[in-house]
This record gives C-alpha cells, structure tokens and sequence, in this order.
C-alpha cells in the first residue's frame, strides 16, 4: 500500500501525521511511504530523518493526495485540501465531524473512506486515539487558563495558587472524563480550590478516591452548574459524547452571573463547544471577550505543543495504520471492530449514526463481520 503524510495546512498546527520510526516500520513491511516535504519540521522531526526511515520525500500535497491510498494526517482536511481527496482513497485523522457541516458534505461527495481517530474505540469502550490529545488538551486548559487570568490579557489578576493570607482561584471543570481529570490534576498541583462536575456517579466516586484534597466532586445539574459559575474564575469544558455535538451546558445569560474578567476555556470546542457563547478561535488570535468573560476557544490545542503532541498521537496510532496497511481497508473494517468504529464515511454514506442524526443525512451502517 501507499501511504502519504501531508504536511498539516490548518492555521498553527505544528503536528505531523507519523514519526520516522512509523515511516521505518512501514517501508519495513514492504509499504511506500509518501512524506511532504518539511512535513515534520513543527515537531522538531526534519526531512532527512524520514529518508534515511526509507521514506519517499516528496514536494506537493497535489502528488501525496494523487499517489496515496491512505492519507494518514491529524486534522481534518482544509477547504484547500478538499479537491485533492479521490474516490475510494483512506483519511485517517481527527474529523469532529458534527462541528462542521461543510467537511461532512464535502467528505460525502469525495466518495472516500473517512476514518475518524475520535470515534474509534476499543473492546473496553474507550477511546484510545483521542486519550492522549485529551491529556495534552487538559493539561494544557490549566496553563492557558492560568496565563489569561493575569490583568494584561485582561483576566481578573489572579494567580491560581494564592499566596499565604490570599484565597487561591476558583476552577470549575465540567466534566470529569480524561480532559477534566488531566485539568484537575495540573489544577490541583498550583494548590488552586478545584470543582469537578458530571453526571456519572461511577467516575464521581472514582475521581474523589484518587484526586488531592483540594479537589471536590459534584454531581452536574443545572443549579449545581450556575452555583460554580457564580464562583469561578476560570471554567474548563470538557464534556464529549463521541461523534455527537457537545452539549450546550452555559447559555449567553449565564455568563452575566460570572465574575468580569473570569476565563472560560472550552477544550470541547472541536465539538461544538459547551458554552452557547463559544466560537472557533486559533493560536494566532486565540481569545475574545463576550459578557466582560474571556474566551479562549482554540481549536486545536495541542498543535502549540507539537512535538509533545507528535509523539503522543502517534505512539497510538501507528499500530493501527500497520493494520490498514497489512489488511486493505475494507478487510480491516470487517476484521477489526475499532476500525470499523471508526469509520464514519464510507464513500458517499454516513456510517457513523451520530453524525448523521445531527445533519439529518441518511445513515447507513457499516456492514461488519
């Protein structure tokens, strides 16, 4: 098989699809692999480490696209990408499909497999290849947060920890999934007075059993929701239903009961965003203001950290594209129940229900062994 690695075209996005020790792995198998050119240079990885892997270099995402079987990338493909995708061809990446009605249609109509990393899921139910940007994306949530409390980003000027005589500040994360519990964690470490929020009393109990003292669990109802929102200084969203929109939990009027200068940095963004008040914003301009509260609703958070990031991702998805590349892709889907998960569109059907229910596009399931 021909695998192709494009060099990521999103705004601030610094990761690359596949270390060379992938690429090694693959050639290895007796696979090509295609790697644009400077492809990996955000991540600290230059060309010649891909070519002396036994990667192919090559100039133009035009000839990856035009020569590949298998795109294997890690955010959804741009509007300038979208003419370059052929029927029958694989994308392997972040999709977030139901944020944007504009990629679903345009994957359709491409007639292409999409294999979506955030839906795959495995025999126990998690979601392997979405757990590690989580954990970049939560961790990350509290340093972000931290920075844009300062009076300069126009934040209330506070600093998490507090100082002997002075209150810490106030976290409220809604959700208590791998992106909530990476925050706490990082929150729990400034000495910061942390809330985590959810419906599931099972991951309540197990987050109060392993979480310092300085971190308190709560059931998420509405009134719980707008009683930390009165007391925060900065929000994390972290709430996921896989493959759906995130569900809108603060509304516009909600925001006026928060403090003036408080932050919300919504981590759910890909999906929608939690907040009703959440727009996509990127690195290069990542914040706004809306009801004297400041917005940070990056779309790609671990893209600043992209060797972090590359790594991370990679470690666990390579084991997966040797499997598209040892099986072909509809033998995969038969054999392989997480990558069937995963496969959302399958050229010109939406097979993944969810994205379906939230455009109202026919749903056709995949059809599995």
């Amino acid at each position: 098989m021909i695998i192709g690695v494009p060099k990521e075209v999103k705004q601030d996005e610094y990761r690359v699809g596949m270390l060379p020790v992938g690429a090694e792995e693959l050639v290895r198998a007796g696979h090509t692999v295609l790697i644009e050119a400077s492809a990996g240079v955000g991540s600290g990885l230059p060309d010649h480490e891909y070519l002396q892997a036994g990667a192919e270099l090559v100039n133009s995402p035009s000839e990856i696209f035009g020569r590949s079987n298998l795109i294997v990338k890690v955010k959804e493909p741009q509007p300038c990408e979208w003419p370059l995708i052929r029927p029958k061809q694989a994308l392997f990446t972040y999709f977030h499909f139901a944020a944007e009605a504009q990629l679903t249609e345009a994957m359709v109509a491409s007639q292409a497999t999409c294999i979506a990393y955030e839906t795959l899921q495995d025999r126990n139910g998690n979601l392997p290849l979405l757990t590690p940007m989580s954990e970049v994306a939560g961790r990350m949530s509290i340093q972000e947060g931290a920075k844009y409390l300062e009076r300069p980003q126009m934040g209330r000027g506070i600093l998490l920890g507090g100082v002997p005589g002075v209150a810490p500040a106030h976290i409220t994360i809604l959700g208590g999934g791998v992106v909530g519990a990476n925050a706490a964690k990082i929150a729990a470490g400034f000495q910061a007075d942390v809330a985590i929020l959810d419906i599931n009393m099972d991951r309540l109990r197990y987050l109060d059993d392993i979480m310092p003292a300085n971190v308190n669990v709560l059931y998420s109802d509405r009134h719980v929701i707008r009683e930390q929102l009165r007391l925060a200084d900065l929000v994390v969203g972290s709430v996921l239903i896989p493959g759906a929109k995130a569900p809108r939990l603060v509304t516009r009027e909600d925001l006026k009961i928060m403090k003036p200068g408080s932050v919300v940095i919504d981590v759910c963004i890909d999906q929608g965003g939690c907040l009703e008040s959440s727009r996509p914003t990127t690195h290069s301009d990542p914040t706004y203001i809306e009801s004297d509260v400041v917005h940070y609703c990056v779309t790609n958070m671990p893209g600043a950290v992209g060797r972090t990031s590359t790594f991370a991702l990679c470690n666990v998805t390579l084991p997966w594209v040797l499997q598209l590349a040892k099986r072909g892709i509809d033998e995969a889907a038969l054999q392989l129940p997480p990558i069937a998960s995963a496969i959302n569109i399958c050229r010109g059907d939406v097979t993944n229900q969810a994205v379906a229910e939230t455009f109202g596009m026919p749903y056709k399931p995949l059809i599995r062994a």
